[in-house]
């Protein structure tokens, strides 16, 4: 108890945001996962010729990204959709989806 106590003003804005980005929020699996990924990705690289080419090949994995894993019960894509839509309600014109 001490320790909620002790946190509850950090802990009090979390609780300010809609349902769908606490979701996304909270379940960094997902994140962690996609980074696990993106490192995979890069690390038998030795260097890129500029940072376009890095992007490209991040853009691609990204893209190829899914649900491959045995139990994954897929990328939770609608989580980050409704969460996206109540990240620009919060902060309008900060999401670039382009």
């Amino acid at each position: 108890m001490k320790l909620w106590r002790d946190n509850w003003e950090r802990v009090i804005p979390f609780l300010a945001f809609a349902p769908e980005i606490r979701y996304v929020l909270y379940t960094t699996n997902t994140i962690e996962s996609i980074n696990y990924q993106l490192r995979k990705i890069t690390k038998n690289r030795g260097h890129f010729p500029n940072d376009d080419a890095l992007m490209k090949l991040l853009y691609l994995g990204v893209r190829n990204l899914s649900g491959r894993r045995p139990g994954n019960r897929g990328n939770n894509a609608d989580h980050w959709i409704a969460a996206l839509n109540a990240f620009e309600i919060y902060y309008p014109g900060r999401i670039h989806l382009d």
